[in-house]
């Protein structure tokens, strides 16, 4: 039986689970480490995490999602956002291979939803797809023939940093959008939104005119047989997901449009499926 560890590294939490035969059997959780000066209490942090989920089982290999870029052949992570002194390299595949004598594959964490919704999600049905991570930012994955495009830095689908208006297009089209533009955060909007306010409503409406130019971008860029949201704001898709449709009629390429397939992610623990994917 395959047995795999994924690893969902968040500037606030460290997700981990054990996967055997596609099968989520284990999991856990812990703070992210914040107040300290050592770059490597975050790594100790990380070994606590796959030790826990292994429960001293055998495992064939290590995946972990970060949300930074990396070095793919090496597993160097480079500026890692929201994680203490992180922001110079990390050589973390070399440290995490030396203390468990397994493979590490490390990845970007949009990279990683892509790559879970291939083998996990709707993705099992498309051989091109692009996975938008749509929560504080706007990240993507995309996925050609049935696997992570080949890039050479790590950064194709970061579309949330495409100019837009007088921003990038994330500033518009993430959770950030309540903030930057309502001085609101993103729950307490939602949650007016569901108690039917009329500027929280008007809010999600206009987010949705902005993630319908985000999916325009994508098409335009790399033409995918589909786009699979996730994320935090993709989970509250019934409250714009109308104005979205509505303003994707008004693409220059109709033809094109009407055969894209738009889906909104399913997966529970998509983080950790993610980076178990690397493995594969």
């Amino acid at each position: 039986m395959a047995t795999y560890i994924g690893i969902d590294l968040g500037g606030t939490q460290i997700r981990g689970g054990r996967i055997v035969d596609e099968t989520l059997v284990a999991q856990t959780r812990r703070q992210t480490p914040r107040n300290t000066k050592d770059e490597y209490a975050v790594i100790d942090a990380i070994k606590e995490v796959v030790e826990t989920v292994t429960e001293g089982q055998p495992v064939e290999a290590i995946g972990i999602g970060v949300p930074g870029m990396v070095d793919r052949a090496q597993g160097i992570v480079y500026h890692v956002m929201n994680i203490p002194h992180w922001e110079e390299k990390v050589e973390l595949k070399k440290i995490l291979e030396e203390t468990y004598r397994v493979p590490v594959y490390i990845d970007n964490d949009a990279n990683c939803f892509a790559l879970g919704e291939r083998h996990f999600g709707v993705g099992r049905d498309f051989e091109h797809f692009v996975g938008l991570t749509v929560g504080t930012g706007l990240g993507g994955g995309i996925i050609q023939q049935g696997r992570l495009l080949s890039d050479a830095n790590c950064g194709s689908g970061e579309f949330g940093m495409l100019p837009y208006k007088d921003q990038v297009l994330e500033y518009y089209a993430s959770g950030s959008f309540f903030k930057n533009v309502y001085g609101a955060d993103g729950k307490e909007m939602y949650q007016r939104a569901c108690d039917r306010d009329a500027e929280a409503l008007q809010a999600y409406r206009e987010l949705g005119k902005h993630l319908a130019e985000a999916v325009m971008m994508v098409v335009l860029t790399i033409d995918p047989q589909m786009i699979v949201f996730g994320g935090s704001v993709a989970e509250a898709h019934e409250l714009y997901e109308e104005s979205m449709y509505a303003h994707l009629k008004t693409f220059a390429y109709s033809h094109s449009m009407e055969r894209l397939q738009l889906f909104f992610s399913k997966l529970e623990h998509p983080g950790i499926l993610g980076a178990a994917s690397l493995c594969y």
